[in-house]
């Protein structure tokens, strides 16, 4: 386990740079005034344009300017955005909101697949069964851009059931229906596993030989099959959460949630160089760790995988 956890450790070094080089790269391709561009339509005088050009480094290269990219984050400064803020101060006030965000909607999701794929695989071919196949292929061809307008449009708007926008400092509740929302783009995916899962293992030998040996029913599919089952599900929850954050780019916009996603699209209209490369870096990060922790719960629930 020791050598699997280092050597995981080490890949997620070399995927952090390689993913940091490719929208560094990006973001430095994409500039085209960014000086201008976050000005509007005001006029930017010579001296202003010269002193934050070279305190941004804007002048020169782009190895350049990636080495003092690097150079600051791997010390723990994320450095300025062009508006003269601290990229580290916006990450704290960014940050818990779209966390919030995020874990609500995988809570969400989670329980909902979870329970209704269980119930759909003891139930194949019965009405819930085809109910949650036509409402999940429905939700799959529709993508989140769609959804959550229209979600806002008729449970905050016209049957007032949430608050149809966020705001700053968003309490749980106001956060439950943008959660909903984006729990939506990875829970029709998750259900479909879970039940394609626990059908198969419910046809499996050890179900038979429990069953033999006169375990009950209950017992049978809450201790043997779901654990087993759970296995393919707990991979694509870790691989969710990449979906998740992207989605979060638009529900944050729906809703006005000042959070990581809302952050982002301004920095990008704007050409932030600066607060996008931090704003996905974080992102990053995250990303590899959750996968990292997915991928040794496979131990805790099956004590047959061995990483050594």
């Amino acid at each position: 386990m020791f050598r699997y956890i280092v050597r995981r450790l080490l890949q997620m070094v070399l995927t952090f740079f390689g993913a940091t080089f490719v929208v560094f790269a990006l973001v430095f391709a994409n500039q085209d005034d960014p000086l201008q561009a976050l000005a509007g339509e005001r006029p930017i005088t010579e001296s202003q344009r010269l002193a934050l050009t070279e305190r941004y480094h804007l002048d020169e290269g782009f190895f350049t300017q990636y080495g003092y990219y690097m150079k600051g984050l791997l010390t723990g400064d994320f450095g300025e955005s062009l508006t003269q803020r601290k990229i580290a101060d916006l990450l704290a006030d960014a940050w818990p909101t779209t966390a919030r965000l995020a874990l609500l909607a995988l809570v969400i999701a989670a329980v909902i697949a979870i329970s209704a794929g269980v119930f759909s695989a003891l139930r194949r071919g019965g009405v819930f069964d085809n109910v949650t196949l036509v409402a999940t292929l429905i939700i799959l061809a529709m993508p989140i851009v769609v959804i959550a307008p229209l979600a806002q449009l008729v449970f905050g708007i016209q049957l007032g059931w949430f608050p149809p926008t966020s705001g700053a400092d968003p309490s749980l509740w106001a956060l439950f229906l943008p959660a909903l929302v984006l729990a939506s783009s990875v829970l029709a995916t998750q259900l479909r596993v879970t039940r394609t899962s626990v059908a198969e293992n419910l046809r499996s030998d050890y179900v038979r030989t429990a069953r033999a040996k006169g375990l009950s029913y209950r017992r049978v599919v809450s201790v043997h099959v779901l654990r087993n089952s759970l296995i393919p599900v707990i991979t694509l929850i870790g691989v969710d959460l990449g979906q998740l954050m992207a989605g979060a780019i638009v529900t944050e916009g729906v809703f006005n949630i000042p959070g990581v996603g809302f952050n982002l699209v301004r920095a990008i209209r704007t050409e932030d160089g600066p607060l996008v490369v931090g704003f996905v870096s974080v992102l990053v990060i995250v990303f590899l760790v959750v996968n990292l922790l997915v991928d040794l719960l496979y131990a805790a629930l099956d004590p047959r995988i061995r990483y050594e």
